[in-house]
């Protein structure tokens, strides 16, 4: 076996998070737990999974971490921005995803972690109210506030190595404009003459972090390194980029049950989709300009992985132009849920001689239970690819997304089939350990 391609994991990893809501103080009390040997990191990829290398006489199925070098839980070290001033362990009492007794233990850990003033713009989560924020005159202000923060957190605690996650609210939608967003150095001019309109806080965050050295990992389906500018940067910093929003509850539902429909062949005239969600993300998300961004993610998730394209008499009819089944996405705030979201799913199918039949799905999840896994995975396999040096898009871990950031300049297709990302996730993790990336996508 061949790991000379992969820098060790040596030193603390200082994981920076953007938001200091239910998702971070569930992500990071668990983190914390795990390591004392008081709860189990369930839902962790990197934790858990077993991944076959070799084949025949030489197979067998390792963890990631016999296979490639993963930073240890013990090293990691915590910090945030948020434009609230609580610390973690009041945050995390806030959000009401965990019972007492799961946080008591690691209170004193988690009072240490106290946030950053947020690079925060108010046009763009009007719902939320923290006045904990940042005074910049120009994006290009808060690009600079933010990479001192970084690299004073990175001298304080003493880190080897940085990654960059946002587990904040989801923007207002910003539309991809080619003068903007599509050279680096007109990005950079946009946030010098503090453009607003283009450039949302959620950029100066990405700008920051890569220029500093650490690979950044949008996990709301914000308009931020998606953009042609951002993968212009992540070349010269050399930094691996990742997004975009967590793929948690409905949206992975929906991609491995599709797969279904699209094997067995049968066809699709509909799929509605309904969510109801309490915390705060749902709070901001009943502001239709920061849903439209959601629902753009979310809409996004059926069409390559059943094409009318390809199969017009299974995918072709449903819409009112019959070129398409209709797909339709809602999202309910409904505060007495709190964290705990409900997904609902009517799909309306037809078989044999066009008969039709319909699959319903309800999905009791917990929003931040199911993402917190999530953020530790992603987090570790982002700085495992920069230590392999892999900078750019990092398509292999679409597994972990709703809406994968590819190449629209060159017409390439998001991968959003469940089971083709988890290929994909296979095959990188055996190159990086020096294995055969020896399965492929149909």
């Amino acid at each position: 076996m061949n790991r000379t391609n992969v820098k060790p994991a040596e030193g603390k990893i200082g994981i920076m998070v953007v938001g200091n809501g239910a998702v971070a103080t569930t992500f990071m009390t668990g983190v914390l737990m795990t390591r004392k040997g008081l709860a189990k990191p369930i839902g962790s990829m990197t934790q858990y999974d077993k991944i076959r290398v070799g084949k025949g006489a030489d197979k067998k199925y390792l963890k990631y971490d016999e296979i490639v070098p993963l930073a240890k839980l013990d090293d990691i070290v915590f910090g945030c921005w948020d434009v609230y001033p609580q610390n973690a362990y009041q945050a995390a009492m806030y959000a009401q995803v965990l019972n007492e007794k799961d946080i008591a233990p690691v209170r004193e850990e988690l009072e240490k972690i106290v946030p950053m003033k947020a690079a925060f713009d108010k046009n763009y989560a009007k719902r939320l109210d923290g006045d904990h924020v940042k005074d910049c005159k120009t994006r290009w202000e808060m690009v600079e506030a933010l990479r001192e923060d970084i690299r004073n957190f990175k001298a304080v605690h003493q880190c080897a190595r940085l990654v960059v996650l946002w587990a904040a609210s989801t923007e207002i939608y910003v539309p991809v404009d080619e003068k903007v967003h599509y050279h680096l150095s007109d990005l950079e001019n946009a946030m010098k003459e503090d453009d607003r309109a283009h450039i949302a806080p959620s950029m100066c965050y990405a700008y920051a972090a890569m220029s500093e050295g650490a690979p950044f990992i949008m996990g709301a389906p914000n308009t931020a390194v998606d953009i042609p500018a951002m993968w212009e940067l992540a070349e010269i910093t050399r930094m691996p980029i990742a997004g975009k929003d967590f793929k948690t509850g409905q949206t992975l539902v929906k991609s491995g049950f599709a797969p279904i429909i699209g094997t067995r062949c049968l066809g699709l005239q509909g799929w509605f989709s309904t969510n109801i969600l309490g915390n705060r993300d749902g709070l901001v998300l009943d502001e239709p300009a920061n849903f439209r961004t959601k629902e753009v993610s979310k809409l996004s998730t059926l069409e390559t992985i059943l094409q009318p394209d390809i199969q017009p008499d299974l995918y072709g009819s449903g819409n009112e132009d019959n070129s398409q089944y209709y797909h339709k996405v809602c999202i309910n705030y409904y505060p007495p849920r709190n964290d705990n979201k409900e997904g609902w799913d009517n799909i309306d199918i037809f078989g044999w001689m066009g008969y039709p039949m319909q699959v319903k799905i309800n999905f009791l999840c917990r929003d931040s239970i199911l993402a917190a896994p999530l953020c530790l995975d992603l987090c570790l396999l982002s700085d495992l690819a920069a230590r392999a040096g892999r900078y750019g898009i990092q398509r292999f871990l679409s597994f972990f997304l709703k809406s994968p950031m590819h190449d629209y300049t060159q017409g390439e297709k998001p991968v959003n089939h469940l089971y083709q990302q988890y290929t994909m996730l296979k095959n990188a993790i055996r190159e990086m350990g020096g294995y055969e990336p020896d399965e492929e996508i149909d």
